[in-house]
């Protein structure tokens, strides 16, 4: 998007429960929330254009939207996919159905059998087969094609997935295969949507892309169609944007479109702050997501997406079920539980009073005051405090203690599910978290985060300013980008340098032209290459910033070994996909300094019940309410306290205080 043509940018989050706006206008920042519509995702977007008052603007040619979208990740969760035929060659139908021998419990001597991702009759097979050395092992034949279109005639599926063995050394026959698919049928080849090794991997992605892509491209055609001519750019997994154009025909690229603008805020929040060590902590009213920035937002080639694995670059990050709408049982031993359902946008919590009825971690919030009853969400929505009581009553008279005790058991489990996952990403992985920021957003984020912190022992939080709607901010700082790779596996001791710049010089072209054609000036566009490499044998990789200097690439691998495995070995690496990460920043917004300069009074106090006795409060604890917006630069507040705004509500514990900064960002550190 060239930064002359429009006057304002709107990003948009669409969540499981709620649908996010941030606005960037004549230098000035809006933030908006309205409930989703599962059913029709655009419709949510529309009615926020709405609410903010953009139809002039639209009208103008004024607008640019940026977008998250979860169509893919919900379509994929619920297998709604479209009937997708998967090609392959001759003797590998059953490639996805086999999969790989990894087994989800080693010892289970009886294990359920997996629903196998196509159907029998919808996996074809067919001639065109290329050796691992490039050598054509079987011809493509003219007969082989009238076969294939034959069968996919009588089939009649919506889209076609092909993956022949060795694509990614040449393409040729997918390529040919592709040109005599009929008109109307969606196509996905492997040799464009992942041209690695690793046949499974490889059929899954380019399958997923094909059996999402018809569902993706009609929801972003219908929200152009409801745009007209608006700019439409949609966030990929790995955290830059591409043109809807572009994102019609990968849908396998935004299976973490939203998560992904929340780290791409976080990264641009620490760059800003000088804190090159973050914990993100994104808590929204379906799910929670953490990940850890360690100078730059890691990429996994590793992800999956419930049952399937996912091989195409995404933001490396944990998902668990535990969101504000997670709702709260007894199982059948009598235990109190929360999660993973959801209450979701429809009904959603009791509190929201649009027919809910089962308890949720956000109507335990209201229980305890964390939560002002008088507080709107999204700056329109009420709160009913009196059906929050009412549905967290039932799981306390099954319980036989008070409502306010079983809303501070769910709020301690919920918190205990958050702290898992944040260990997942931090401990396993060998990072003290005592070293790390923890970077707080989301909704309900604010109203777990000194627990969490306590938990986990660390030091700072930091609350950004706009972090209920920080996931749509992310997708206006998040910079255009193309993520392309190649399998080249051979020795890293017997590479020829030259050769291999060469290749990666191939891979940056291909993306500067992809970059080119959205509008992107050459001079904007930044190539970041990068390598796999592993030692002989081994199955899997690990990813180095690309040097010439063979002897120091390889003593950066063993360091990197030896930091994430404890130990190194003294055997060859192996050199196995070249990667070049293609990234322009085409919009440089700088958030506004908050003007106020006279701390401000609390608005009023509001009755807290305080879950613990541990800091030595009484059950009903009066507690300052501020408003956000009032607050002034270098203002400190020490908990206990509430600090609310239209979209969040942060809960400061009494051994925590906020600092302001001069962008409004709330610095929490621990009294001592």
């Amino acid at each position: 998007m060239p930064n002359s043509a429009p006057l304002a940018y709107l990003g948009v989050d669409t969540g499981g429960t709620f649908t996010d706006f941030v606005l960037f206008h004549d230098q000035q920042i809006r933030c908006f929330k309205c409930p989703s519509t599962p059913a029709s995702p655009e419709l949510a977007i529309l009615n926020g254009i709405r609410e903010l008052g953009l139809q002039d603007l639209i009208g103008q040619g004024r607008l640019v939207v940026v977008h998250g979208s979860t169509v893919a990740t919900n379509a994929a969760l619920e297998g709604k996919g479209a009937k997708t035929v998967f090609i392959t060659n001759r003797g590998f139908a059953d490639m996805l159905s086999i999969g790989r021998q990894t087994r989800e419990a080693l010892y289970d001597l009886k294990p359920k059998a997996k629903a196998i991702p196509v159907a029998t009759e919808l996996c074809l097979e067919t001639g065109g087969r290329f050796g691992a050395d490039g050598s054509i092992v079987e011809p493509l034949t003219q007969r082989d094609i009238d076969t294939l279109i034959s069968e996919i005639a009588a089939l009649k599926p919506e889209a076609v997935a092909i993956n022949l063995l060795f694509s990614f050394i040449n393409p040729d026959f997918e390529k040919v295969l592709a040109a005599n698919i009929p008109d109307g049928i969606f196509v996905s080849r492997s040799s464009e949507v992942l041209p690695e090794y690793k046949e499974y991997e490889r059929g899954m992605a380019t399958w997923l892309n094909a059996w999402l892509g018809p569902k993706v491209a009609q929801y972003l055609g219908n929200l152009q169609a409801s745009l007209n001519t608006t700019p439409i750019s949609v966030m990929q997994s790995s955290g830059g944007t591409t043109d809807a154009a572009n994102a019609s025909q990968r849908a396998v690229n935004l299976l973490l479109s939203g998560p992904a603008g929340g780290l791409a805020a976080a990264k641009h929040l620490g760059d800003t702050l000088l804190r090159a060590k973050l914990m993100t902590f994104d808590m929204g009213g379906t799910s929670s997501d953490v990940a850890l920035i360690n100078g730059d937002i890691k990429l996994t080639n590793e992800g999956r997406i419930g049952p399937y694995p996912v091989a195409v670059p995404m933001v490396d990050m944990h998902t668990i079920g535990a969101g504000g709408g997670s709702i709260a049982y007894l199982d059948e031993g009598g235990m109190l539980r929360v999660g993973p359902e959801s209450a979701g946008a429809d009904p959603g919590p009791a509190c929201y009073n649009k027919g809910g009825i089962k308890p949720t971690v956000t109507d335990a919030n209201v229980v305890l005051g964390r939560l002002p009853a008088n507080a709107r969400l999204g700056g329109a929505m009420p709160l009913n405090s009196e059906a929050a009581r009412l549905a967290v009553s039932e799981l306390a008279n099954a319980l036989g203690v008070s409502i306010e005790e079983t809303a501070a058991g769910i709020i301690d489990i919920a918190n205990e599910h958050m702290v898992r996952a944040l260990r997942v990403i931090s401990v396993q992985r060998g990072h003290d978290p005592e070293e790390f920021s923890l970077c707080c957003f989301g909704g309900a984020g604010g109203l777990h985060i000194c627990a969490l912190a306590d938990a986990l022992g660390c030091p700072e939080i930091i609350v950004p300013n706009y972090a209920g709607v920080f996931s749509a901010l992310g997708m206006l700082l998040a910079p255009r980008e193309r993520q392309l790779s190649r399998t080249i596996n051979t020795g890293l001791s017997d590479i020829d340098k030259h050769v291999l710049q060469q290749s990666l010089d191939e891979l940056a072209d291909t993306g500067r032209q992809q970059l080119k054609a959205e509008g992107i000036d050459s001079a904007q566009i930044v190539a970041h290459p990068s390598v796999d490499l592993c030692y002989v044998g081994q199955s899997y990789t690990l990813n180095l910033a690309w040097q010439d200097d063979i002897d120091t690439l390889q003593n950066a691998f063993h360091r990197a070994h030896r930091d994430l495995y404890g130990h190194e070995l003294d055997i060859p690496i192996q050199l196995i996909n070249i990667r070049q990460a293609l990234r322009a920043d085409t919009l440089a917004i700088t958030l506004p300094d908050i003007m106020n300069n006279t701390p401000a009074e609390a608005l009023d106090t509001q009755t807290v019940m305080m879950a613990s006795t541990e800091n030595h409060l009484e059950k009903n604890s009066q507690v300052p309410r501020y408003e956000r917006a009032q607050l002034a630069c270098e203002q400190v507040i020490r908990g206990p306290a509430l600090i609310s705004d239209a979209v969040a509500t942060l809960w400061l514990e009494q051994k925590w205080l906020a600092k302001v900064d001069r962008q409004g960002h709330l610095l929490l550190s621990r009294l001592h």
